[in-house]
């Protein structure tokens, strides 16, 4: 008998209730743009249970997963160094779904603004992920950041419009370098076994500045396709490359940095006008609350 086809789903971290409102609003712009595949949360015992109850109303299922943490002689040295990337490395557990065929893996800090469903039935070599260049112009300026962060070396300073540079074109250090809000896989015990064996033994460990990204881009060197900026626009993207930047070509922001939910912009803020489409879209899941209990809840984190 041939086994029946295994479903493929967005999938999303959730550790705390902090991010629940962007979960919720994640899981609705995706219904609303009819998409065709469901939105998983694969959640940490520290998500309470008032949580898993508002995700069960919302029809969102909820697999559980363990902290992924790398063993205790690396995990004292990233103790002392950065306290920031905690829950991150288990975002990549999203690996370890192998009841699923594919899974895109999203941040909840995220808003779809077109169906992006072609990410389900792309074309993907095995063994490949998929995912945007990470955008290395440091447009703050941020001391931390290393020194080859500049414009020039950056893989969307030679985008055109929606068209990455291919693998082949890759020709700075920085282009092999992915931002991890949005990755196409196809989960396996051999793909989690590669990122749970470095992030447990190998010492390069201790110098990623953005761990579970850095991670991917080491795993995956010579196996990472670009997509295009418009599956995971970056906020910061409509200012920083507003030669690429279409408002009409995006599919999926991405309110890195300061999010949305946690200030009011003014608006000669250049973020505003992304950040409004945020709060629209949070509104209209309030009007569709009705009665259901636990508003208190998603808004507890959300500004007034």
């Amino acid at each position: 008998m041939v086994p029946a086809p295994k479903p493929s789903c967005w999938a999303t971290l959730l550790t705390k209730c902090e991010y629940l409102q962007g979960a919720l609003v994640l899981d609705q712009s995706l219904r609303k743009h009819n998409s065709a595949y469901p939105l998983v949360v694969y959640a940490t015992p520290s998500l309470p249970l008032e949580a898993r109850e508002i995700l069960q109303a919302r029809r969102i299922a909820v697999r559980d997963v363990a902290y992924l943490e790398p063993v205790d002689k690396l995990k004292a040295k990233l103790d002392d160094h950065d306290h920031r990337f905690a829950d991150t490395w288990t975002k990549l557990r999203a690996f370890e779904l192998v009841e699923y065929e594919r899974v895109v893996m999203v941040d909840s800090d995220m808003l779809v603004t077109d169906n992006m469903d072609e990410l389900m039935t792309m074309p993907l070599e095995e063994g490949w992920i998929a995912a945007g260049h990470a955008c290395t112009c440091n447009p703050m300026k941020l001391k931390h950041y290393p020194s080859n962060w500049i414009p020039e070396n950056c893989g969307h300073s030679l985008a055109n419009l929606t068209q990455p540079i291919l693998p082949s074109q890759f020709t700075k250090p920085t282009h092999h370098l992915l931002n991890s809000g949005l990755v196409v896989l196809e989960p396996s015990a051999a793909a989690f076994g590669k990122i749970y064996d470095t992030l447990q033994y190998d010492e390069r460990v201790l110098t990623f500045q953005f761990p579970d990204q850095d991670l991917l881009a080491a795993v995956y060197k010579d196996r990472f396709l670009p997509l295009s900026y418009r599956y995971n626009a970056l906020k910061t993207l409509r200012h920083c490359h507003p030669n690429m930047w279409r408002d009409e070509d995006v599919k999926n922001i991405h309110y890195i940095m300061k999010k949305p939910w946690a200030q009011r912009l003014p608006i000669d803020d250049p973020n505003s006008f992304t950040h409004q489409l945020w709060w629209d879209a949070y509104e209209e899941l309030k009007a569709s609350w009705g009665d259901a209990p636990h508003w208190d809840i998603v808004a507890k984190y959300v500004v007034s």
